[in-house]
């Protein structure tokens, strides 16, 4: 019987989610025992046209060939599962969208008239359908694993969908927020790594994205009501996700009460 094929493509991204999985090692030895990789440039020279049943797609749309590619991709992939805050939410990359992406051109580049940028960095989503997106900068290697097992027998892949706050106290981690008074997106983050800059004594960065249900307008009440500016609020929000729909909303509302107050 044939294996299921599986392809991994890589967008605007720094290679993390897919050394992710690599470090997976003996558990990525099992998928790889139940599927045939045919496209991974980052693992192997074997790189088959499609269709594929499974298509990881890692990294963000900043190129007008970048915009290109992924309709194919799409077309070629049963299942398209995006991994990563890039391909989830445009990135760091992505913090572009607020700035001068030709100023931003002159400055990192000789010739600049060379390059062909899109003004934006978006995620995948805005571009085609996607089937299911794991987030993390970088990603749980452990989660992936588990959601190529479940799409491969044909179930619901789960992911939490609870903040980091539950995991800080399953965990026994003393809140930093509480007990030192540091800023922490914690409240407001998506769970997946098990809380790991608290277990520091490091505020979360909001590393996974906005949690189900998120209430950004609370959390920058209480943080302005610890000393925090809106803009500082904002600057913290425009981190690895900054351009998913909550943050940006409560980043850009924050910044447009900040110069209505100093106005």
């Amino acid at each position: 019987m044939c294996k299921p094929r599986l392809a991994v493509f890589k967008f605007a991204s720094c290679d993390g989610c897919q050394l992710s999985l690599l470090d997976a090692e003996d558990h990525l030895l099992a998928v790889a025992d139940a599927v045939e990789i045919v496209y991974f440039p980052e693992a192997t020279s074997r790189m088959e046209e499609g269709p594929y049943d499974i298509a990881l797609v890692e990294g963000s749309v900043t190129t007008p060939h970048d915009a290109e590619r992924i309709q194919q991709i799409r077309k070629d992939a049963r299942y398209l599962m995006t991994i990563g805050a890039c391909a989830t939410a445009g990135g760091i990359q992505a913090l572009r969208n607020w700035a001068d992406e030709e100023e931003f051109m002159r400055y990192v580049y000789a010739t600049p008239e060379y390059i062909q940028v899109l003004e934006t960095s978006t995620p995948i989503s805005e571009h085609v359908h996607v089937d299911f997106e794991l987030r993390g900068c970088p990603i749980n290697q452990y989660q992936l694993i588990e959601v190529i097992r479940s799409l491969l027998a044909g179930q619901t892949p789960r992911t939490p969908r609870h903040s980091v706050c539950l995991d800080c106290k399953r965990r026994g981690t003393v809140c930093v927020t509480v007990a030192q008074g540091t800023a922490c997106l914690g409240p407001v983050t998506q769970s997946g790594c098990h809380a790991l800059c608290p277990s520091y004594n490091r505020g979360c960065y909001g590393c996974f994205g906005p949690a189900l249900q998120a209430n950004l307008v609370s959390l920058s009440e209480q943080m302005e009501r610890e000393g925090a500016s809106k803009a500082e609020i904002a600057h913290k929000l425009k981190n690895f996700n900054a351009y998913s729909p909550a943050f940006r909303n409560e980043s850009t509302r924050l910044v447009q009460l900040e110069g209505d107050q100093r106005g």
